[in-house]
């Protein structure tokens, strides 16, 4: 025999009439004051148990501090990654400042040291013909001489040999010197005066500068002469009489005879 499904009042009540009933019974017991009594110890028993809303709602404050946190992470990462290039760019502009500043010290010191060359090139002194040697001293007594003495010093130069200045200064006569013939008649820096006698040629001109080993002219045997050779003098002043000896002037300033 077939089973049917009980029909009429014994039917089993539905789940929407199960939760109306129950919402009733809840109502009621609320009117009559016995809803507050029963429910304590439910919500007692029920604090160690959380409900699903409960539940849910530790779970997303949960995420919430979850995203919270990396994102502190992530933000912390990014302070910490931008630090580290900008100490980087700190460190390469201090490594480039030092290397800008190593150059420039470099650079002075070239200068400075070329400035010093310079210095030295233009205060050192040579002899007036290279590779010659002093054929009459200073001071030598004849009748060649109208003071009776020689008033400066003879280079050994046969005709044509360059003659050079000894040294820096400023070209003050340039031209014939009588007894002297040809003759240059050079300022130093130092205010002493150099003189060269008896020149073939000059090539240089009065208020012209020139350096030690500058060319001036070429030896010869003009004015009151005997022969081709460089007569050579120095002075303390600009006038005739103030000479002083040759060969010492020159070894004071290093010039080897």
């Amino acid at each position: 025999m077939a089973l049917t499904r009980p029909t009429g009042k014994h039917r089993a009540p539905g789940r929407m009439t199960r939760r109306s009933a129950s919402i009733a019974g809840v109502a009621t017991l609320a009117t009559t004051g016995v809803c507050g009594t029963l429910a304590a110890p439910a919500h007692a028993a029920g604090s160690g148990a959380p409900s699903l809303e409960d539940t849910g709602s530790l779970m997303i404050i949960s995420a919430d501090a979850d995203a919270d946190s990396l994102a502190d992470e992530v933000a912390d990462q990014a302070a910490t990654q931008k630090s580290a290039a900008v100490a980087r760019v700190q460190a390469a502009e201090e490594a480039q400042r030092r290397a800008d500043e190593r150059a420039r010290e470099a650079r002075a010191a070239e200068e400075r040291a070329a400035r010093e060359a310079e210095r030295r090139r233009l205060n050192t002194f040579q002899s007036p013909v290279a590779g010659s040697h002093v054929s009459t001293g200073y001071r030598a007594g004849g009748s060649l001489w109208s003071s009776g003495s020689h008033s400066g010093i003879d280079f050994h130069a046969p005709h044509g040999t360059p003659v050079m200045s000894v040294g820096m200064g400023t070209v003050v006569e340039a031209g014939w010197g009588g007894a002297y013939g040809n003759n240059v008649v050079i300022r130093m820096n130092d205010g002493s005066y150099t003189q060269y006698g008896h020149l073939a040629s000059i090539g240089v001109t009065a208020g012209q500068s020139v350096v030690a080993g500058q060319q001036i002219g070429l030896a010869g045997s003009t004015g009151n002469s005997t022969g081709p050779h460089l007569h050579f003098e120095a002075r303390g002043g600009a006038d005739y009489g103030s000479d002083i000896d040759p060969v010492a002037y020159l070894r004071a300033h290093g010039v080897s005879l």
